[in-house]
């Protein structure tokens, strides 16, 4: 059972309403019937090319609910739905897994790092820097010294107010480096919780390979919830999770992915680019549930994460579900796992969507951090990734770390 949390999606709504102008995220307020949203994105949808639109259409007539992924995104669009000449974004078909040379992804070094750098002159962004360990007066209770190995010397810096932000990996990881008299388990791990309740998604990435052929230059515009809570099977009544599109195959990626047993032998005798011409690619996500025994530690030295699949089953009901569907619209196809993307089976190097480690919460005995995301035990730490998730969903966390960065921004500001 995936356990709820102790703030609502209503404590969140105005920080999830700035992150969304604040990124550019582009969608329609009430496609997504399951979306609890009120107010109308910043921007107008991604429109759908041709191919996907009939594919949304194929889908509401067997009564399902496709939307418009919301894209955080810098494009401006036509009424037919392509770039504008002075877009930065121009609709290629390879935003999705690839940088962007014109920066039209609307991503935190374009929306936040590189505008803040160029705004404030007295905002300093350290590269080659790591962060040893954070050190504390004697009581234990206030971080004062944050201590950094850079160009193999030690440096240390000192604030009123320190934020840990490393991912859900590198934050436990510093503060199980922090360990001292007072915080013999590690900083502010007097429960016993920092680094436990790992989680990532169960994911899969699939090629579709269908009769007809799919000229879709941006792909990635499509989504379907219709099984995020329900399997509606009787014998498995429980969430699946959510299907997305991404972006489309090109054949030098097909060919360039190993091995190729699973493509050879569903498609022996098919070109790659007839394959990549008839495809259409599928993201499919599904919950992993929080617990202690997935964790991330210090052992002899070195790193250790000891990883349990939780939510297997639903990851390939789910496959099935987007076949069935896809073969109930008269597009029936062969599914074929992709491993561009990291999907199934990812390894431990290729950790995606991660998140638990530092959990907020109300008791100290069972989480790491307070619902303002300040640590328990240290009165001026906070951790702001997304290691303060109780539990992670079915959707990407991005939206959530940073409407939750702003709203503990805000409680920072009123403390200063």
């Amino acid at each position: 059972m995936s356990p709820a949390w102790p703030l609502s999606c209503a404590d969140f709504a105005p920080w999830y309403d700035e992150a969304e102008a604040l990124f550019h995220v582009h969608g329609r307020r009430g496609d997504d019937p399951l979306d609890p949203g009120t107010t109308p994105y910043p921007f107008v949808e991604v429109k759908h090319e041709p191919k996907v639109q009939e594919l949304s259409d194929k889908l509401a007539d067997i009564g399902l609910n496709p939307f418009h992924l919301p894209l955080g995104i810098l494009l401006d669009q036509k009424e037919d739905g392509f770039a504008t000449p002075t877009s930065v974004c121009m609709r290629c078909s390879y935003f999705d897994g690839f940088p962007c040379l014109l920066n039209g992804k609307a991503d935190a070094q374009v929306m936040c790092i590189d505008p803040m750098l160029c705004d404030h002159p007295n905002v300093t962004l350290m590269t080659g820097a790591y962060v040893e360990r954070l050190e504390t007066d004697a009581s234990g209770r206030r971080v004062t010294q944050v201590v950094v190995r850079r160009r193999e010397q030690e440096e240390r810096y000192s604030a009123g107010t320190v934020v840990v932000a490393c991912g859900a990996l590198s934050s436990a990881l510093l503060l199980l480096r922090s360990a001292n008299e007072q915080h013999p388990k590690g900083l502010a791990n007097g429960s016993d919780q920092v680094g436990r309740n790992y989680m990532r998604h169960e994911m899969s990435i699939v090629m579709a390979v269908m009769r007809h052929v799919n000229e879709t230059v941006f792909q990635k515009t499509l989504a379907l919830g219709d099984f995020y809570f329900d399997s509606g099977d009787a014998d498995y009544p429980h969430p699946l999770g959510l299907i997305q599109m991404c972006a489309t195959s090109h054949a030098d990626q097909i060919k360039g992915e190993a091995p190729l047993g699973a493509i050879m032998q569903h498609l022996p005798d098919m070109p790659f680019e007839e394959m990549a011409r008839h495809s259409m690619d599928f993201w499919l996500q599904t919950e992993d549930l929080p617990i202690p025994e997935n964790r991330v530690y210090y052992q002899d030295g070195r790193v250790h994460l000891d990883v349990a699949e939780t939510n297997a089953q639903s990851l390939d009901r789910l496959k099935a579900k987007l076949k069935q569907v896809l073969s109930d619209i008269g597009w029936p196809a062969v599914l074929i796992e992709r491993s561009l993307y990291l999907g199934k089976d990812i390894p431990l190097s290729g950790t995606a969507h991660q998140a638990g480690t530092c959990r907020f919460g109300t008791d100290p005995a069972t989480s790491v951090l307070n619902l303002d995301c300040r640590a328990h035990e240290v009165d001026n730490l906070y951790v702001t990734d997304a290691s303060f998730f109780p539990s992670i969903g079915a959707v990407n966390p991005t939206l959530t770390i940073i409407a939750n960065a702003l709203r503990v921004a805000s409680i920072i500001q009123a403390r200063l």
